[in-house]
């Protein structure tokens, strides 16, 4: 039938779910190992990039990252939390609250999508402009290997980064947190950083350091395959920030989820404190 023939087109031929999707994740399979075959290769010809780019990346997310690490320490759990733990006489326990939930979850979460929507976006858009103006096939002819030039350094960068300004903004977290139990609810600033690491481990913290690292490596892949696959010109420049910004939050989410099952299967212990 014409009919039925014109719709299998459609379906399968067309780029258009689900079959836009297994394309995108392959070519981002594909750069991922590019990109990792890069990187244990002999040669640091790429170092200079990626220091630029290391010191470029932290000063652009440090400060709106902290500064909302600390205003949703101050407001969730400082207002919020700290106005359920002295109804019950316990405020000066508010503070072991702020690493579980900053090393965890909130840290890593918040760190993230300020980083996806700053630098996710600037990464698409730097390497897509070069690639609608043809520099990419310019550096090719050259012989210079773009991969190892431009995205690995910013990949890199991302991933080692990432930890840094967790870190940063689990500080910010926690100092908002302490101004608000110590200012708003009479909490004793000396019982506040006793009972900081009560319900937190070692543990907690090399898994958000390794949680995050992958983060970085993800969003920084992402933000490259969107920038080297733009067409269209400014307009495709445009839409592959918006898509990039989009599959970041969205892969964030998928992993973050996984990683979380793995480590709370693995190390049941961080559930009670041990």
């Amino acid at each position: 039938m014409p009919g039925l023939v014109v719709w299998k087109q459609v379906v399968w031929n067309a780029d258009i779910p689900p079959r836009l999707w297994i394309h995108r994740m392959g070519g981002m399979a594909v750069l991922a190992a590019r990109v990792a075959a890069e990187a244990i290769s002999p040669g640091l010809s790429w170092r200079t990039e990626f220091v630029r780019q290391y010191i470029f990346s932290l000063t652009m997310t440090l400060a709106p990252a902290t500064v909302v690490a600390f205003v949703v320490g101050f407001s969730s759990i400082g207002i919020q939390g700290g106005s359920l733990a002295s109804a019950f006489g316990a405020i000066d326990r508010i503070s072991a609250v702020a690493p579980v939930a900053f090393l965890r979850e909130l840290g890593p979460a918040l760190t993230t999508a300020i980083v996806a929507g700053t630098l996710g976006a600037t990464i698409t858009a730097e390497i897509g402009a070069r690639v609608i103006r043809q520099e990419i096939e310019a550096l090719e002819v050259l012989g210079i290997n773009p991969i190892r030039n431009l995205v690995l350094p910013r990949v890199a960068a991302l991933a080692l980064m990432m930890p840094v300004l967790m870190l940063l903004t689990f500080w910010a977290g926690v100092a908002g947190v302490f101004v608000a139990a110590v200012l708003l609810y009479g909490a004793t600033p000396a019982a506040f950083w006793e009972n900081l690491l009560l319900l937190t481990n070692f543990i907690d913290l090399w898994s958000s350091v390794v949680k995050v690292v992958v983060f970085g490596a993800v969003m920084g892949i992402i933000a490259a395959y969107k920038g080297l696959s733009v067409g269209g010109g400014a307009v495709g420049v445009g839409r592959a920030v918006n898509e990039s910004v989009v599959a970041c939050l969205m892969a964030i989410f998928a992993i973050s989820v996984v990683y979380t099952s793995l480590f709370l299967a693995l190390y049941p212990e961080v559930n009670y404190g041990g």
